[in-house]
């Protein structure tokens, strides 16, 4: 798994979760920006072509998805695809990071509302069915 798609997909799903509501706040945005700046970016270590912190990926898909008004669900459905594809990739770091992001920002504006709240709980639900899609693997083939 490339650390540069993780991120381009985490940025989708964090688009997800401001868009919710249909209105991206200003606190929303620099929230956001926060986020890569002070956590994502720090922890990585992996840059691109051009020397780029991979983590930054996660801000231009935010904005690129911002600015052509991207389907929420959409780019939600994206990250989760991203997730399944990759999932015997996807360790437990990934999953805690993704999630306390959304969470993270999805308090970033007056706490978090019904919507995304609901997209959280998604969200939670089928990071554990990956987590379940592990275990039956490594079961399956402890057994064969």
């Amino acid at each position: 798994m490339k650390y540069k798609d993780f991120y381009s997909e985490l940025g989708k799903l964090l688009y997800a979760v401001a868009d919710i509501d249909h209105v991206i706040t200003q606190k929303e945005k620099k929230a956001l920006y926060d986020i890569v700046k002070n956590e994502l970016v720090p922890s990585e270590r992996h840059t691109d072509q051009f020397n780029t912190d991979v983590a930054f990926y996660t801000e231009m898909e935010f904005d690129f998805l911002d600015e052509s008004i991207a389907d929420t669900e959409a780019a939600f459905n994206s990250f989760i695809d991203f997730v399944e594809d990759h999932h015997t990739a996807f360790d437990e770091r990934m999953k805690k990071v993704s999630l306390h992001v959304a969470k993270e920002l999805a308090q970033a504006y007056h706490g978090t509302n019904k919507k995304e709240k609901v997209l959280i709980d998604k969200l939670k639900e089928k990071l554990n069915k990956i987590e379940v899609k592990k275990v039956k693997k490594k079961l399956h083939n402890k057994i064969h």
